[in-house]
């Protein structure tokens, strides 16, 4: 793992290079189990599993990061919270499962990349569930399950940040979340997410970005399930969100040039339930996407070299079903490629895009909306789209 020791050692002199190489071949295990019965204050949980993790900083330098991790066993992390009576703090469970990991940042420095990330066949698995037909949860909840294949995340501050990116997946991964409760006077949510290779890049105060990223997903399936159940909820929902390949990079203050290869064969699925007798507001949202690249510039420079390919299938549902109250939001959203860039458009910024899209995986979007007595609103939304592309100089919201 880079340490701190790493990153004093990188402060101290410039072109220090970091090299890490990590292989795990066995299976990684996290279990917990509660029984709990009325609890006066809040209930916490937190389980994770790793295979290989490795982070690290630099600081007024410069710093060669090379990073080589392979798993090669499963990565399962299990949360179960069983729930009686009255519980009147908040319920708060998060479980995360990974695969290969890796974070560096910079401050005031330059850091050169070279990161690769390869996960074979396996489970990576995370899964949260939380309630019982009785639980009275007068403090609401928040239920959290997370699996992400590989991981690498950049934050920079005043720095360039440059290099490349490889991830390859195999590995089923797979996340589900579910909170069943007699009562919820409060806002609960259930948030269930399960990636294949995620890249994500944070540079601010005049920072740059120079970077070629490559990500396959070839498991056999990718899959995120999220269920929030309650006979009486006055903010209750469930949001799903499953992805073969997704890379999402932000600056401010300089240029951006990104290289960007995606290409997904896995089955994608997303699935969010909703369900409640009596409810205040209810949500069910899901999205599915095969392949995700968002690059964004709050100033004048973007350059985007975009190729996307999937042959796997993305299926996505959202269901809500109830009887007595007020609004429902539904929505499904399924897309095979995904791009966009944008600049900044109150300093005339310029944006330089070539993208290749090609799609030959089906992709479906259902909502559904069961309401057998009364509400006052329902809102729903379906969305399929094989390969969409958005580029423009402004910022997203403008």
């Amino acid at each position: 793992m880079l340490c701190a020791a790493a990153a004093t050692e990188a402060s101290a002199q410039d072109g220090t290079i970091i090299l890490n190489e990590q292989l795990q071949l066995g299976d990684v295990f996290a279990h917990q189990t509660l029984n709990v019965v009325d609890a006066q204050e809040q209930v916490t949980v937190d389980t994770s599993a790793q295979g290989n993790s490795a982070s690290g900083a630099v600081q007024n330098a410069s710093i060669t990061v090379q990073s080589d991790q392979t798993m090669q066993g499963d990565s399962v992390a299990t949360t179960e919270i069983t729930l009686g009576g009255d519980t009147y703090g908040v319920v708060s469970a998060t479980t995360q499962a990974g695969g290969n990991y890796l974070a560096v940042s910079a401050y005031n420095a330059g850091l050169t990349l070279d990161a690769t990330q390869t996960t074979d066949d396996g489970l990576i698995g995370a899964s949260t569930e939380v309630g019982g037909d009785t639980a009275r949860l007068h403090g609401g909840a928040a239920i959290g399950a997370s699996a992400i294949s590989n991981t690498v995340a950049l934050y920079g501050e005043g720095s360039v940040v440059s290099g490349i990116i490889d991830q390859s997946s195999s590995a089923i991964v797979r996340s589900f979340g579910r909170i069943e409760s007699q009562y919820i006077p409060a806002e609960a949510s259930v948030t269930s997410q399960a990636i294949a290779n995620a890249v994500a890049v944070n540079s601010v105060h005049t920072s740059g970005q120079d970077l070629r990223i490559v990500q396959r997903s070839i498991g056999q399936f990718i899959e995120s399930e999220a269920s929030a159940n309650a006979g009486n909820a006055w903010d209750l929902a469930a949001r799903a969100r499953a992805t073969g390949n997704q890379a999402v990079l932000y600056n401010e203050g300089g240029s951006v040039v990104t290289a960007s290869d995606q290409r997904n064969s896995s089955f994608i699925r997303a699935d969010a339930l909703t369900t409640a007798y009596d409810y205040g507001r209810a949500e069910a949202y899901a999205r599915g996407a095969a392949n995700e690249l968002s690059v964004g510039n709050n100033d004048i420079y973007v350059e985007i070299d975009n190729t996307q390919f999937n042959t796997g299938g993305v299926d996505v549902a959202a269901t809500f079903s109830g009887t007595n109250g007020y609004d429902v939001a539904v929505g499904a959203d399924a897309v095979g490629n995904s791009v966009t860039g944008y600049a900044c458009s109150e300093c005339e910024g310029y944006l330089v895009a070539r993208n290749t899209q090609t799609n030959t995986g089906g992709v479906s979007a259902v909502a559904s909306t069961t309401v057998a007595g009364s509400s006052r609103s329902v809102i729903s939304g379906a969305s399929a789209v094989g390969n969409s592309a958005s580029f423009y100089v402004s910022r997203p919201g403008n």
